[in-house]
């Protein structure tokens, strides 16, 4: 699966649909940014999307995957339906993943701070400096939860 051939093959499907972005947006309920990212190969349709798209498109998942028509007679081994499942259950993997690293980085900085406190007395400077270091850690680590939540209903929510 390469990023960059399903985007040209997202591209030359869309302009034999005598489709402008644009349209394809608005068929899609994207934005047309979204489509030229696509398109480009920066990044990838969410597997909400990709019925839509290959609806759209007159395409077969299979075949946005390969980024090419499908061989007349071809085998595959998986329908449209067990592909989107596959690639629903990747996507869910990285979301995981990412809240998992965001909870261990909330972590990190609560036992950071448990090492300030217990500083304080010792090395003021030092423990102050620990302080302010842990706030930007869990700040980020709060941030990213927020917005891996925010992306996960924003692609439970598209049609």
């Amino acid at each position: 699966m390469n990023q960059t051939s399903i985007g040209s093959y997202i591209a030359l499907k869309r302009k034999q649909k005598n489709l402008t972005q644009g349209q394809l947006a608005e068929m899609l309920s994207v934005s047309n940014k979204t489509i030229s990212k696509w398109e480009t190969g920066k990044c990838m349709p969410d597997y909400a999307t990709i019925p839509s798209l290959c609806k759209a498109l007159d395409i077969t998942v299979a075949e946005l995957l390969d980024g090419e028509d499908a061989e007349p007679n071809s085998l595959r081994l998986y329908d449209n339906k067990q592909t989107l499942e596959l690639i629903a259950a990747a996507q869910t993997r990285v979301t995981n993943t990412s809240l998992l690293e965001a909870g261990h980085s909330i972590m990190i900085g609560i036992a950071f701070i448990a090492t300030a406190i217990a500083l304080m007395d010792v090395k003021p400077l030092i423990a102050s400096f620990i302080i302010g270091i842990t706030a930007v850690i869990i700040v980020l680590g709060v941030y990213s939860v927020i917005e891996e939540r925010r992306f996960a209903s924003k692609a439970k929510n598209r049609p």
